[in-house]
């Protein structure tokens, strides 16, 4: 999948989710999403790495101890 159709994926989403919000008024939609992509994203390069966290940090462009955080975040530690 390249990076278009990932983008595309999420601006669809979002349009679902607007969508299905009805008249009610969207909030910390950067947040949410920032929040709910970082997971999948944490996970599928965590595997790519083997569990080597500074390899998966160095793949992320993000410091080793700002993963650590991240993948506690998450509950994946």
């Amino acid at each position: 999948m390249s990076k278009d159709n990932i983008q595309e994926v999420v601006k669809k989403s979002l349009e679902k989710y607007f969508r299905d919000l009805g008249e009610q008024q969207p909030s910390r939609v950067y947040e949410m999403v920032v929040f709910t992509v970082e997971k999948p994203v944490l996970e599928a390069v965590m595997a790519r790495a083997e569990g080597n966290q500074s390899h998966a940090a160095e793949m992320l462009g993000i410091n080793r101890n700002t993963l650590r955080k991240k993948l506690q975040q998450h509950d994946l530690l």
